[in-house]
């Protein structure tokens, strides 16, 4: 699967996934993300013109929070259930 460089501003969160983000985690990842960067791109879907989250909450607050623009992220499938 190919990497895109994905606008921070353009991943749309879902409530559901909101309510799981651990603020302790959110600063362990920003402290490793200044050291090394992000090694697993976040996963999101696309949902119309937005890009949904599917994976990475924890790996896009922190790069947010160091106030990066962009994360490498991967497109993939939406789930049918």
């Amino acid at each position: 699967m190919d990497t895109h460089a994905l606008p921070i501003s353009d991943v749309y969160v879902p409530a559901k996934r909101r309510r799981m983000l651990d603020a302790a985690k959110v600063e362990e990842l920003a402290e490793s993300l200044m050291e090394e960067g992000v090694k697993v791109p976040i996963q999101v879907r696309k949902d119309g013109d937005r890009l949904v989250l599917v994976e990475g909450l924890h790996r896009l607050e922190a790069a947010r929070a160091l106030g990066e623009e962009t994360i490498p992220g991967i497109f993939v499938g939406a789930r049918r259930y």
